[in-house]
């Protein structure tokens, strides 16, 4: 059985080659070049139909079938994990994941969505408009499976509630019920953004610690939602510290974005500079890093960070000589 399978995904392939080769053909034509039936061919045909292919039938005396437009890129017959492996593999090579190739994955990306049948073509639009990237994954990362991580960016995308299990950092197992809003991806895993129905309160979910995800059928209209990559950035570089520090840097928005990783503070927009908010173990750890940044700035809080930066730049007069 295997090996008839194998054989028919292939002579499949063959027939979607044949037919984006040329404008039209006749259906004896392709039964010979197959080395097939024209009963066979009928039925490749219609597997085809079912996996979303736009193979059209022509009329007249010899009859026949082309290829409808949209269809002519070159084929390809991806499973459902190989689909989302596609995605999400070039959308960050676009963002920058592969320097030099941004260009050539975006047009990928492009040309791909063409020719996925749509129940495929759907799934991999999920992932791509529900996911925001902060950087570039560097080495390996959290293990996700690829079946929750399409059920997360469906519902997002169809704004339906979910219900899934989840294990806090303590271990700790409970039930979640939630409106789902994006998916982020940061520090080589995955998150999850959405309001906690039982909480009333926005909050994040590692998508690692997600299982048994399920849509519950019911649609939502989003409340408020926050900016998602924002969201979770605050919670990796602030709220998790017990020093937290609210510092304005005397560059312009922009260049404070280029000085300060979304993986280190949270730089917001503030007249005549950019206000940073930075969180760490303790104020000495910030002040190091303020020195580090090569600008003008201002403390605002705490207190406890100016005497910091005291002491640093007493130390480094002593060590200069």
């Amino acid at each position: 059985m295997q090996g008839e399978s194998t054989g028919t995904s292939g002579r499949m392939l063959r027939l979607l080659t044949l037919l984006q080769a040329r404008p039209n053909w006749t259906g004896e034509e392709l039964s010979d070049r197959l080395a097939v039936t024209v009963r066979t061919l009928r039925r490749d045909v219609a597997r085809l139909r079912q996996l979303g292919y736009p193979v059209e039938a022509l009329s007249g005396p010899a009859g026949g079938y082309q290829l409808a437009p949209g269809g002519a890129l070159p084929p390809l017959l991806l499973d459902d994990d190989e689909a989302v492996a596609v995605a999400l593999s070039l959308r960050q090579a676009a963002g920058g994941g592969l320097p030099g190739f941004e260009d050539a994955a975006v047009s990928a990306l492009a040309k791909i969505s063409q020719v996925l049948p749509r129940r495929l073509a759907e799934k991999v639009a999920s992932v791509q408009t529900s996911t925001i990237g902060l950087v570039a994954p560097r080495g390996p990362g959290e293990s996700v499976s690829p079946e929750n991580l399409v059920v997360l960016a469906s519902a997002c995308r169809s704004q339906e509630r979910l219900r899934f299990d989840y294990l806090d950092a303590e271990g700790r197992a409970s039930e979640r019920h939630v409106e789902p809003h994006q998916l982020v991806h940061s520090a080589r895993r995955w998150y999850l953004v959405a309001r906690d129905r039982d909480r009333e309160a926005w909050r994040t979910f590692r998508v690692d610690r997600i299982s048994k995800p399920a849509g519950t059928g019911i649609r939502f209209v989003p409340d408020n939602p926050p900016d998602a990559a924002a969201f979770v950035a605050e919670g990796l570089a602030v709220a998790v510290y017990p020093v937290q520090a609210r510092v304005v840097l005397q560059v312009s928005f922009a260049e404070a974005r280029k000085l300060v990783s979304p993986l280190v503070g949270v730089v917001e927009r503030q007249r005549g500079g950019a206000l940073l908010r930075i969180g760490a173990d303790d104020v000495d750890w910030i002040a190091r890093f303020l020195s580090s940044l090569g600008c003008g700035f201002l403390v605002l809080d705490p207190p406890a960070l100016k005497d910091a930066l005291a002491r640093l730049g007493a130390s480094l007069i002593r060590n200069s000589g």
